[in-house]
């Protein structure tokens, strides 16, 4: 299964959009909460799955903060990050992951495009999409029984 996932688009729809033209085929989308309304806009467009969790700045959002998933016999935790207190290192984060037993970890909060293995788990934040930003980037991610593969992408 291939997966784009995005991450702090705070309302800046448009790059998510170039991120999908630029990796499709996609199976899903995965929006890892700062822009849940950007999530839903992506759910209305395309005929995908779009799973998306709440962060920090998505006041009133009724989707959950946490989400532990299976795909492909994996268990992949979707979270924001800042529950975990992100921007100042992965502790707090990797420990919850171990007690969920993810294979798995895909959060966002910091801005900063983050691909590392930690404890036999895969840590991968995508970065931002926002406006402001000037390293606009995303991720992919294809998971098979087999394999996890992530790659990290800027938005040219």
């Amino acid at each position: 299964m291939k997966i784009l996932v995005v991450s702090d688009t705070h309302g800046n729809f448009s790059p998510a959009l170039q991120a999908h033209s630029l990796t499709e085929p996609v199976d899903a989308v995965i929006h890892l909460g700062d822009g849940v309304e950007d999530a839903n806009l992506l759910r209305s467009l395309m005929d995908l799955n779009v799973i998306a969790v709440c962060g920090n700045c998505d006041h009133d959002a009724t989707v959950p903060r946490e989400i532990l998933w299976e795909c492909e016999g994996k268990r992949v935790f979707l979270v924001h990050g800042d529950a975990y207190g992100v921007k100042g290192g992965l502790e707090r984060l990797e420990q919850r992951a171990g007690e969920v037993r993810a294979d798995i970890v895909l959060f966002g909060h910091s801005h900063r495009a983050t691909c590392i293995t930690a404890s036999g788990i895969l840590f991968l934040n995508p970065g931002t999409l926002t406006r402001t930003s000037t390293n606009k980037t995303f991720a992919t991610l294809e998971i098979s029984e087999d394999s996890i593969k992530a790659r990290l992408h800027d938005i040219p």
